[in-house]
């Protein structure tokens, strides 16, 4: 039986690694490694003997992918990163987002500017997956604040989904071989056209191995009082699609924003969803309280989770890839904040700790329990 509980830690100073026995009453915190460089996506691989991954991108020294096959005692580079063709005329900026593939040593890695690698043998030699990469769209995407980034890979068999920003959601069903922009119901705020075929500002897109035709989506909202081209958009940022993805609508009535970044689903439960609102123009907890807001219903109503939490003066942000939640019966919540501090919620987020408070900001929390 699997008996601990693995996070991983990315932060704007490299990465760390924390575990706990399986009762998760407290945590032993390795690390930094690759110290002094953003480490933006992290994965861990448990199909067999489990192996860590980060990025560690460098504006100065390249891009490297970081791996650890001791649970995260030692880390070491790989072969390689991946990296565009010479005549492409695009360079590899960030690391935005690694998955598992079909075969026992495939990973997939999504890339700035927003672009699919696949690797065969663990993330020693890359290929560009040409299908998104030199998409028809691909050169008409703008960057969002975070950089023109594809940031979420969900696989499902033949069926792949896509979350860019700011491109939108991509749609492919031959396992990644051609991608087509999927956006019915994805608005966008800065747009004249509130709701275009592509170009939207996706943030995170989520599903559940039990419900794979629902998606949810953290869309860029925060337009329901914009007063230019198009007029105000008004609960744009939390969505659900019941047909993979084809379509999508609004279950942000309820919330304080519909602006935020990560959405995690219950690990049991595919009705249950998770969501951290921000103020829209300060990417910052509603009246400086945070909490995070849980719905039981598949997203039409919604209740506040923050016992435990500050309650006032407290104004951190909470990346898309920040938010994560574990396996365990009784599964527990964890985020990590712009302002070094990682939380669990016990219990499904019924109640809050901080388990760490004076780490560097941190961009990406990921957990498995191995």
């Amino acid at each position: 039986m699997a008996n601990r509980v693995l996070l991983t830690i990315g932060t704007r100073k490299g990465v760390f690694v924390a575990d706990s026995a399986r009762a998760r009453q407290s945590f032993v915190l390795r690390g930094p490694f690759g110290t002094g460089v953003p480490v933006y996506s992290t994965l861990i691989d448990d199909r067999g003997t489990p192996r860590l991954y980060a990025s560690s991108c460098s504006p100065f020294f390249g891009m490297k992918l970081l791996c650890s096959r001791d649970l995260g005692r030692t880390f070491k580079e790989t072969a390689s990163a991946p990296a565009f063709p010479k005549d492409d005329g695009r360079a590899l900026a960030n690391i935005w987002a690694l998955a598992v593939g079909d075969g026992k040593k495939e990973l997939w890695c999504g890339v700035e500017p927003a672009s699919l690698f696949r690797s065969h043998d663990g993330g020693n030699s890359w290929e560009m997956m040409p299908g998104i990469s030199n998409h028809e769209h691909s050169r008409k995407w703008e960057p969002g604040a975070g950089g023109l980034c594809l940031h979420t890979i969900l696989r499902d068999g033949n069926r792949v989904h896509l979350g860019i920003s700011t491109g939108g959601h991509y749609l492919s069903e031959d396992g990644g071989r051609t991608f087509r922009a999927s956006n019915q119901g994805v608005g966008a705020g800065f747009a004249p056209d509130p709701y275009p075929e592509f170009g939207q500002c996706v943030h995170k897109i989520a599903r559940h191995d039990d419900a794979p035709g629902r998606l949810y989506m953290q869309n860029h909202g925060g337009w329901a009082d914009w007063t230019g081209p198009g007029g105000p958009r008004p609960n744009i940022g939390v969505l659900r699609s019941d047909d993979y993805g084809r379509s999508w609508r609004s279950i942000a009535a309820g919330l304080p924003s519909d602006f935020g970044f990560p959405i995690v689903v219950h690990p049991h439960d595919a009705d249950t969803v998770y969501v951290l609102p921000l103020e829209p123009a300060t990417r910052t907890c509603p009246g400086g309280a945070p909490a995070v807001w849980r719905s039981e219903n598949g997203g039409e109503s919604w209740s506040r989770l923050s016992k435990g939490l500050p309650r006032k003066q407290t104004y951190f942000t909470v990346q898309r890839d920040a938010m994560t939640i574990d396996r365990l019966k009784a599964p527990a919540l964890y985020f990590g904040t712009t302002t070094g501090q990682l939380w669990i919620g016990r219990e499904g987020g019924e109640r809050f700790e901080c388990l760490f408070d004076s780490l560097p900001p941190i961009h990406n929390v990921k957990v498995a329990v191995v």
